[in-house]
């Protein structure tokens, strides 16, 4: 007997909620993925916003946050925004990101908001700033097929 989720406890979980995103989160992502420890701070359609701690396995030399590691968050967070609505996408068609300034010190805040979820894609931007200073890290913009 297979302990992998299957597609069918997937489909049946959305659409993404504030009551189960972890659930989706845990569903849906790889291992490695779940390994950031991002931790979903508010949902609600066509909008997620999440912590992203700081963690030395995902420091460059620099100290800071990784530009793969970042693009793995931003993605995982849209995802989930995407996925507030009831509607199972294709995935992932393009991702688009500045980056601003380092992402060493402080934790931190992804807010993932849909801008427009049309009948085959779906546009949306991201923003990933420090959660304390609330100053802009990486602006990214993503597309998403349906």
């Amino acid at each position: 007997m297979s302990t992998e989720p299957s597609i069918a406890q997937f489909l049946q979980a959305l659409p993404c909620t504030a009551q189960n995103v972890a659930e989706l989160h845990g569903l849906l992502f790889a291992p490695w993925v779940k390994q950031q420890r991002l931790e979903f701070l508010e949902v609600e359609e066509g909008r997620v916003k999440a912590r992203l701690p700081q963690d030395a396995e995902q420091h460059f030399l620099g100290g800071g946050i990784c530009g793969q590691a970042l693009m793995s968050a931003i993605d995982t967070v849209m995802s989930m925004a995407m996925l507030t609505y009831p509607r199972n996408s294709k995935g992932t068609a393009s991702q688009n990101n500045q980056f601003l300034r380092p992402a060493a010190g402080d934790d931190l805040i992804i807010e993932a908001v849909v801008l427009k979820m049309g009948k085959h894609s779906a546009y949306g931007e991201t923003r990933v700033s420090f959660e304390g200073s609330g100053e802009l890290v990486v602006h990214s913009t993503s597309e998403y097929a349906f």
